[in-house]
């Protein structure tokens, strides 16, 4: 649906009209999952793009306040939630505004750094008491759960990639993904950990935003960003601080794969600039996956 600033504009003149003055710009990049909108100097909207997000607003709401002082960084600040009106037909929130820029190769000051600030910030999320947090489910389309739930789809993105890529090689990553279930207590997972959720100030990390997919399970799947940003020292750096057994990194390693498998299967002809990024992944992937296997044996 059309969300822009005149419906964002609406909203607030309805259920917030304290601030129905303030200006609003759209925020860009704005994100998939949501539309998001700064609302003068100190405010920010976001309004689910689709039903599939909608559940994580009150999930971020309540569980964002109780992560936050636990944390080493910055993490989204909720302000207040709003509730469906004028043709919008989902509640939407308002956060604080946070300073900074989303991560990128050119703006990082030392990466190695980076990496070993983000491995603290996951390892103190991770231990974190998730006794009563919220299960992996539809909510966060299955991160912290387990990789099997995606495991039909994996296995059908293969073979037709089959020639494209190294299919051999690519199902060895996948089966030892599946091969190692996760088996200790449930730990607090971002669920999307990705350079456009990191931002940046002075090329530090100073906050980690976007926590939709966030849940209480298995933290493989935070472990993405090893392949898809970080390489050389910093991955080693990202290992390094985040000690985790064997099977944890190789079911990092499948999460990875799926993903870059059916970005790969879906665009490879509509945009190659994505399809070549998601080869270089999957490269990657298999690449360390042998490295791993070697030193194993």
């Amino acid at each position: 649906m059309n969300i822009d600033a005149d419906l964002a504009r609406r909203l607030l003149a309805r259920q917030f009209p304290e601030w129905s003055d303030l200006p609003i710009e759209p925020v860009t990049p704005g994100g998939w999952d949501n539309r998001t909108f700064r609302l003068g100097a100190h405010l920010l909207l976001r309004l689910p793009s689709a039903e599939a997000y909608a559940a994580q607003v009150e999930k971020e709401q309540r569980w964002l306040p109780r992560l936050a002082p636990l944390l080493p960084q910055a993490i989204p600040a909720p302000v207040s939630i709003g509730a469906p009106g004028d043709g919008y037909p989902w509640p939407w929130s308002v956060y604080e505004w946070l300073e900074g820029e989303p991560a990128s190769t050119a703006r990082i000051a030392d990466p190695v750094r980076l990496a070993a600030d983000l491995a603290k910030f996951l390892g103190a999320l991770h231990r974190i008491d998730a006794w009563d947090g919220p299960p992996p489910g539809f909510h966060n389309f299955g991160r912290g759960g387990p990789p099997t739930v995606y495991d039909a789809e994996t296995r059908r993105a293969i073979a037709a990639l089959d020639g494209v890529i190294d299919a051999v090689a690519a199902t060895a990553v996948w089966e030892a993904a599946v091969a190692a279930p996760w088996s200790g207590p449930p730990v607090w997972v971002h669920g999307d950990v990705a350079a456009g959720n990191l931002l940046l100030r002075d090329g530090e990390l100073s906050a980690v935003i976007d926590f939709g997919c966030c849940a209480a399970g298995d933290p493989a799947c935070d472990l993405a960003i090893a392949w898809t940003f970080l390489g050389g020292g910093a991955r080693e750096a990202f290992r390094a601080g985040l000690p985790l057994d064997p099977g944890t990194w190789a079911r990092g390693r499948g999460w990875t794969l799926w993903k870059a498998l059916i970005v790969m299967a879906q665009l490879s002809g509509a945009n190659p600039h994505d399809a070549d990024v998601s080869r270089r992944i999957i490269d990657d992937v298999i690449s360390d996956h042998a490295r791993v296997s070697r030193h194993a044996t």
